[in-house]
């Protein structure tokens, strides 16, 4: 078995998602609300509040996370949320869900990539936090790297950007065994 890394990660593009639309009417309406009370309840940490995970999901994780209603959202995604460990999670990300500000805020490996060796795809989607452009990058620094970008991706692109996201996966995954790659 040949030995192959799949990159989902890189840094965060806080409040940034690139080439998103802007919202019109209503929904434009209804996030400046959510962004007003999110920010008041991020500015007082008060991060355990029951509304400011309930406007998380309706207004941020349905554009970023994963791009779908949350009642369709997959049973694998949701047993997931609901065992994230705060204990371990808001030391690394930070309590705010807006932008990191744990441990993992300034932790930059990006002069590290070019010692990866073994064949890696790197995927970013249009509508993650992550900056695509800076996914594709990272690919690039990678000594074997290819980028895969899922236009109608976010975060959880394996889910909202099915067909590109696994049939890059799969070709990646042919090109290694074949040694196309």
């Amino acid at each position: 078995m040949k030995r192959m890394v799949l990159l989902a990660l890189g840094a965060l593009a806080l409040n940034a998602c690139v080439n998103e639309p802007t919202p019109s009417g209503q929904r434009q309406q209804a996030q400046g609300e959510y962004l007003d009370y999110s920010g008041r309840l991020d500015a007082a940490e008060d991060y355990q509040n029951p509304r400011y995970m309930e406007l998380l999901m309706a207004h941020h994780y349905v554009d970023h996370i994963l791009r779908m209603p949350l009642e369709e959202w997959p049973d694998p995604v949701d047993r997931a949320l609901h065992h994230i460990n705060p204990a371990v999670y808001i030391p690394l990300q930070g309590p705010s869900e807006l932008g990191a500000s744990g441990k993992v805020a300034d932790w930059d490996r990006t002069g590290d990539l070019g010692k990866i060796a073994v064949p890696t795809l790197v995927i970013g989607a249009r509508y993650d936090t992550m900056d695509p452009a800076h996914m594709e990058k990272m690919a690039s620094q990678v000594q074997k790297g290819r980028y895969l970008f899922c236009p109608h991706g976010s975060h959880m692109a394996m889910y909202d950007d099915q067909k590109i996201y696994m049939d890059g996966v799969i070709q990646f995954i042919h090109d290694v065994d074949a040694g196309r790659f």
